[in-house]
């Protein structure tokens, strides 16, 4: 089975940009997969480009062959704009060799060991109030989990400020919404290490699902400053593109939870290889997923398909965004995601609909700054 073709969709939906690329065989079964770093769109399709010429004509079904010609075929390895492409593309070759045989992808990455997915929701609100109801909305519809950013202040963040709110924040969840939901407190990346450190500890006696991203990615040793602080469950990975980029945080223990996006780090072809060695060190996935309905569905067949899982990162309950492009979404009830049973990814798109959408817009990156008006991490 040739590939005949890649189509990438860079889009806006909503306000919202997306990047999704079908991938076309000459036996008229074709896939879809997402790529991250969508706020980079435009370097994205130019990656999408460049992997065109490397894998049309090739066989769909060497997978693994493939990924190793998109990741190093260019001699630089591939980084997180052009792991973006790749992932996209990874994701639905999986997909086609799922149609091929008839079976969800799952079933081709080892069968299930779970019967269902645990995942949180994106908690939205600007002031505590507004946070506050967003919570309780939630959980009454049947989600487990908590999650929200450490607060700003209208734009500005100031670190021993924002490390006070945060607290305050945990500690009105916990006030309102009792011992046993779970809290995820995502730093972002926006707190030096010292305040870091203050916030963690402050935080210990609240027991805390994870602290994700307490400190910037660039710099490994920062987060080893923060794993020897603090016995707080610590979650990062996000921002890393291919395997080697996550040896630091498993082989030194730095994570309880990896933050892997399958829709950057390599598609599933990577992440299942990150799982597995994560596995090694009693880490695990929390996958990261702030995108569409396919990286949810990716995730999804990844973490039904692998055994140390702690959770699933799940914006809004499938179904109820973007319907219009993919009219059969994965399934989602009391809190958990539900395995599929149609073959593939399990969902369904419409190719005519995107190609519809409005292009995605160059946007601006989305920041906070210092009481001084200096750069700081959104």
């Amino acid at each position: 089975m040739k590939i005949t073709g890649i189509e990438p969709f860079a889009i806006d939906h909503g306000g919202q940009n997306f990047i999704f690329c079908v991938v076309d065989t000459d036996e008229g079964i074709s896939g879809i997969g997402e790529a991250g770093v969508k706020s980079r769109s435009q370097a994205v399709l130019g990656a999408f480009e460049h992997i065109r010429e490397q894998i049309v004509g090739e066989d769909a079904s060497r997978i693994e062959h493939l990924w190793q010609v998109m990741f190093r075929g260019g001699f630089f390895p591939a980084g997180n704009v052009v792991g973006s492409a790749l992932s996209a593309i990874d994701i639905a070759l999986w997909d086609i060799r799922g149609k091929q045989f008839g079976v969800p992808t799952y079933e081709l990455l080892g069968g299930k060991v779970r019967d269902r997915v645990v995942c949180y929701p994106h908690n939205r609100g600007d002031d505590l109030d507004t946070f506050l109801e967003h919570a309780r909305q939630t959980t009454a519809e049947g989600w487990k989990f908590v999650r929200f950013h450490l607060p700003d202040r209208d734009g500005v963040l100031d670190g021993r400020q924002a490390v006070r709110d945060g607290v305050k924040w945990v500690e009105a969840v916990r006030k309102e919404l009792g011992k046993e939901i779970e809290i995820c407190l995502d730093v972002h990346t926006r707190l030096e290490p010292s305040d870091a450190i203050e916030l963690a500890l402050a935080l210990e006696p609240y027991k805390l699902f994870f602290l994700e991203d307490p400190v910037r990615s660039e710099n490994i040793h920062a987060m080893r400053r923060i794993r020897q602080a603090t016995r707080i469950p610590i979650a990062a990975g996000e921002q890393y593109a291919g395997k080697w980029a996550f040896q630091d945080l498993v082989e030194n223990d730095l994570i309880d939870y990896c933050r892997v996006d399958l829709c950057i780090a390599g598609g599933l072809t990577e992440s299942k290889k990150i799982a597995g060695w994560c596995e090694t060190h009693y880490i695990r996935l929390a996958t990261h997923n702030p995108l569409g309905p396919v990286s949810s569905a990716a995730c999804l067949a990844l973490n039904l398909s692998t055994p140390n899982v702690g959770v699933q990162e799940q914006p809004t309950r499938p179904g109820s965004t973007l319907t219009d492009l993919f009219p059969v979404q994965i399934e989602w009830q009391d809190g958990y995601l539900l395995p599929p049973t149609r073959p593939g990814l399990g969902i369904e798109f419409d190719r005519e609909a995107l190609r519809k959408c409005e292009p995605a817009r160059p946007i601006s990156s989305r920041r906070l700054s210092r009481a001084d008006n200096s750069f700081t991490n959104w």
